[in-house]
């Protein structure tokens, strides 16, 4: 059986990608690039289904997270 899941790839501030899986929210891995995140990624969500099988949880649906742009007014800040 497969399964897929959608993966929130953010940039790192040290570089690399931190990954976020919405529909298992005990997963969060990185990588040093995209690639390296997206292998870290596919680990981390099998041993997370592997956990969940051995304590008779239930393995979550997909969720289709909706990601939205936020536009706010930011006030200039003022140097002494």
């Amino acid at each position: 059986m497969q399964r897929t899941y959608t993966v929130i790839l953010e940039p790192d501030e040290e570089g690399g990608f931190v990954v976020r899986v919405p529909a298992l929210p005990e997963v969060c891995t990185q990588g040093d690039d995209e690639q390296d995140a997206l292998a870290n990624a596919q680990e981390a969500i099998e041993l997370a289904i592997e956990h969940r099988l051995a304590e008779g949880e239930a393995i979550p649906a997909e969720q289709h997270p909706r990601v939205r742009e936020v536009t706010v007014s930011v006030a200039a800040l003022s140097t002494p």
